[in-house]
């Protein structure tokens, strides 16, 4: 943690490190001080675990047209192709941005130029062009390290580690008169095992996903849905979170269970493979391993179930040794590590829960429905994913979106909000005595969501977990009222609740779409083709 003591009042609160986080602090620093308050390490992030790249229109054999076409292929419908267009467009300058920054993307020699480069573009699922920008295959490290490096440097900002928030202040919770707006955030500092209460005039979530709720994820452990959480529990609604998407290749291996293996392997030529040694995409996909993550995942899904393999292969074998080394150094080296030479045999892949297509409904400029409260990056539905998020476009919503939102925000900051807020009560609850509660919890809720709300599903599997989910929920609340906060309490909590809106999401859509699919209803509705699954807290 720096060495100053948090702030109790801020212009700008931002709640998490990764890349949308911290391109508004940046962008908002121009006109207040801000503070970045971040769970654990600073670089902790699903934006540092990225691996293949930011999809944007740089190449002149590219276009913006051919760039909404896709994103809104892949979203099934469920787009909004203002949205899209709005993103897309605005991609290119908030990549010129980042090299400005001087993040480093990996570039190539211009074949027809010798001596001149230009940057190497990869073609990922979904994707009609070569349009990835990449840093070989540790993009998101990258990025990070650019905007780390960034922040650092401004003395309007503020990042405090090791400070995870517990719930939104809102007027209305404080009794205060006048319409309802955000005020700031309980904040527990994990350090000190103290709760903060800061205040602030605009309260950005930049939380991220969600990715743990399910046993098996690409995702850091920092991914508990914390952002999505607390949004809805302060009243504002939640949008289509039953479009989980799942990574079809993550690397299975007991020693490696979140370790992915890039979009961009298919995307330069690896193919899949049964544990047969035979291809079996073509079967289900003219695009074969092309074709966009949700059908390659369902199709990895199937193979696994028809011959009872516990996984399928993702093979480069075809490619030079050089080729590998130079384009996959990441992924190479970590498999090495495990055993596997990937120059020489496959990898044993399987899929695993990756990115939360859905979240707190927000504006393409992350407005929210609560006043002074913006959500950007993973933990918005701004309605650019649609049912199925186009690979690479995610790091690109969360810079476009961010800019605006700085913007936005600048443009309508609220008076101050009350400097002294009213400190967090913890009244007699004594210290958390039996942690295994905990830790059963969080196992019992993933593995639930895992067998029952995973790529395929049924109505009768959701209602069970819906069932199972409920009884965990009464547990948890008497846990969390009758001891102190923790860190694991507290992301047990979230996790907990968002599970429970991931199922109630899809048992609202009686269809098939994008990433959901119900084998009680396989076929697309399209009266459900333009309608979004909203969920909102009862009013108490």
């Amino acid at each position: 943690m720096d060495s100053e003591s948090p702030p109790l009042a801020l212009d700008y609160l931002v709640l998490g490190s990764g890349i949308a986080g911290l391109n508004f602090a940046l962008q908002a620093a121009r006109t207040g001080r801000v503070g970045i308050f971040t769970k654990k390490n600073r670089a902790d992030s699903n934006t540092n675990w990225a691996q293949g790249g930011i999809a944007s229109v740089t190449s002149r054999e590219d276009s913006f047209a051919l760039h909404v076409q896709d994103t809104l292929e892949a979203g099934a419908g469920l787009c909004r192709e203002e949205v899209v267009r709005t993103v897309v467009e605005e991609g290119p300058a908030r990549i010129q941005e980042l090299l400005e920054l001087g993040a480093q993307f990996t570039e190539r020699e211009i074949p027809t130029e010798p001596g001149r480069r230009e940057l190497d573009l990869t073609r990922e699922g979904g994707h009609s062009k070569r349009r990835v920008l990449h840093a070989r295959d540790a993009t998101g490290a990258e990025l990070e390290r650019t905007y780390l490096r960034a922040v650092a440097s401004e003395p309007n900002i503020s990042v405090f580690e090791n400070h995870l928030a517990i719930d939104l202040i809102t007027s209305v919770r404080l009794g205060l008169p006048g319409p309802n707006r955000v005020l700031g955030a309980y904040i527990l500092d994990r350090v000190a095992d103290k709760v903060i209460a800061v205040s602030a005039r605009a309260v950005i979530l930049a939380t991220g996903g969600s990715g743990k709720v399910y046993l098996y994820t690409t995702n850091p452990d920092i991914a508990t849905g914390d952002g999505l959480a607390m949004a809805y529990r302060a009243g504002l609604p939640v949008a289509n979170l039953e479009f989980v998407q799942f990574h079809p290749t993550c690397l299975f291996h007991p020693q490696a269970k979140n370790f992915l293996i890039s979009e961009a392997v298919r995307g330069e030529g690896g193919l899949l493979r049964g544990a047969d040694g035979q291809r079996f995409m073509d079967r289900y996909d003219p695009r074969a391993e092309l074709a966009p993550r949700d059908i390659v995942a369902r199709a990895i899904d199937s193979e696994m179930k028809r011959t009872g393999a516990p996984c399928v292969y993702l093979d480069l074998t075809h490619r030079t040794a050089g080729f590998i080394r130079e384009h996959f150094p990441t992924i190479h080296a970590r498999c090495l590590e495990l055993g596997l030479d990937i120059v020489r045999e496959p990898i044993p892949v399987v899929p695993a829960a990756h990115y939360q297509c859905g979240g707190v409904v927000a504006s393409v400029d992350g407005v929210t429905d609560l006043p002074g409260l913006y959500a950007i990056g993973e933990v918005a539905c701004t309605g650019l994913h649609g049912a199925n998020r186009l690979a690479s476009n995610s790091l690109l919503e969360a810079l476009v979106c961010s800019c605006r939102a700085a913007r936005h925000a600048a443009a309508n900051l609220p008076a101050p909000a009350p400097a002294h807020l009213p400190p967090w009560r913890a009244g007699n609850a004594a210290h958390p005595d039996e942690l295994v509660v905990v830790a059963h919890n969080w196992d019992e809720i993933r593995r639930t969501m895992w067998d029952y709300v995973g790529i395929v599903r049924t109505t009768k599997r959701l209602l069970r977990a819906q069932k199972r989910l409920s009884n965990l929920q009464e547990e948890i609340r008497e846990y969390y009222w009758g001891f102190r906060v923790t860190a694991d309490l507290l992301e047990l909590r979230n996790l907990a609740t968002v599970a429970e809106l991931i199922v109630g999401c899809a048992l609202q859509r009686p269809e098939s779409r994008g990433l959901h699919y119900t084998l009680d209803h396989p076929a697309a509705d399209p009266d459900w083709g333009r309608r979004d699954t909203i969920l909102r807290r009862p009013a108490a």
